[in-house]
């Protein structure tokens, strides 16, 4: 069997791109990309995440494209990340040199520093504001500063506190060039710095789903306990000579999550005795997008510490259900020309009836 060619398919084809790029006209005005820019900050954040691209601009230009559709709009931005050149590699950074807006610790209540709440919806009521006359210009000065005692870029990290008890130990530093998922496609089993790239590039939604599930049971089932979540902007170098000299070029905003679970140690302490520390689970994100970074350290340990056949701790079953580009761009294609393959279902379906009633 063959393809049936149909007539006018062309011009049908360029009418519904033409009604698709109409529809945003309909109403009488457009949304300019800065309107979006300054409104929908977390949307932007979530969308630079998924799309691992850092550009505020080109985030929001998606989102008009797609007309707010997320999925559409990691793809558009997916799509022209692989057409730019890459000029150069970041020098490695270090999240203890971040210029931190917001930090808090759901373990320790009294932390060095202190607890920085910054901008977040977690404590105000969700009820619908139909008032948006809130003034907008109001300066830093209007806020109520808490004094520091430490400075704000270089703030040091709650896990210190569980180091300095000897109740967690830090692994040894690996200095091997880490896998690059954008440049050649992710082999299972996967290295950790492939599971840590696809985990920040997954779907929000998708990432939460799997974080949750495997917290209810379907894998490590241990309540995390949040050592830190901290927000702020992190300083980018480039060493374009290689030659120790590195270049600032410019800062990214960043949520970082460290998430403590209990686990026994393989070590013996000197009465034979296994001991009981504490492990890490890692998240790291573009932009403030805290929730996500939360599900991914939980991913993060359930993937480094598998347990049993547990899906959570499946590294490529989470992997591969999580990217939003993969998993949307499959489930959309259903609804493309799917003739000859279903004519030949049909024949088949139609041939053993045949049988049958014979």
């Amino acid at each position: 069997m063959g393809y049936v060619a149909v007539k006018g398919g062309t011009k049908a084809i360029q009418a519904s791109v033409r009604m698709y790029k109409d529809k945003q006209h309909a109403a009488g005005y457009e949304i300019e990309v800065e309107h979006i820019k300054a409104n929908m900050n977390q949307l932007i954040n979530q969308i630079m995440s998924e799309a691992s691209l850092y550009d505020r601009d080109l985030a929001a230009l998606s989102i008009l494209q797609a007309e707010g559709n997320m999925e559409e709009a990691v793809f558009l931005l997916r799509a022209h990340r692989s057409t730019l050149p890459r000029l150069h590699y970041s020098t490695v950074t270090n999240t203890r040199d971040m210029f931190v807006e917001r930090r808090v610790s759901a373990s320790f209540k009294d932390i060095p520093g202190g607890q920085i709440l910054g901008a977040s919806p977690d404590f105000t009521h969700r009820l619908l504001d139909d008032d948006q006359s809130f003034a907008g210009n109001k300066t830093a000065e209007a806020y109520t500063e808490i004094p520091h005692t430490h400075a704000l870029d270089a703030l040091p990290k709650v896990i210190d506190y569980l180091e300095q008890e000897g109740l967690f130990s830090k692994k040894p530093e690996d200095d091997r060039e880490p896998d690059d998922i954008t440049k050649q496609s992710i082999e299972f089993p996967s290295s950790r710095s492939e599971r840590l790239q696809s985990l920040t590039r997954g779907q929000t939604g998708a990432v939460t789903s799997l974080g949750y599930a495997e917290i209810r049971g379907y894998g490590y089932s241990s309540h995390p306990n949040i050592g830190e979540v901290r927000v702020g902007q992190q300083p980018v170098h480039i060493d374009p000579f290689d030659t120790g000299d590195a270049y600032y070029i410019g800062d990214i905003e960043l949520t970082e999550v460290e998430a403590f679970m209990p686990a026994d140690e393989d070590d013996m302490d000197d009465l034979g005795n296994t001991e009981k520390t504490f492990k890490i689970g890692y998240g790291l994100t573009f932009g403030q997008n805290e929730t996500k970074a939360i599900a991914m350290s939980v991913l993060d340990y359930s993937l480094e510490h598998p347990v049993g056949d547990a899906a959570t701790s499946d590294d490529e079953f989470v992997l591969l259900h999580i990217d939003s580009v993969e998993s949307t761009g499959f489930i959309s294609h259903l609804k493309l020309p799917h003739y000859v393959t279903f004519q030949s279902v049909l024949d088949r379906v139609r041939q053993t009836k045949g049988e049958h009633g014979q």
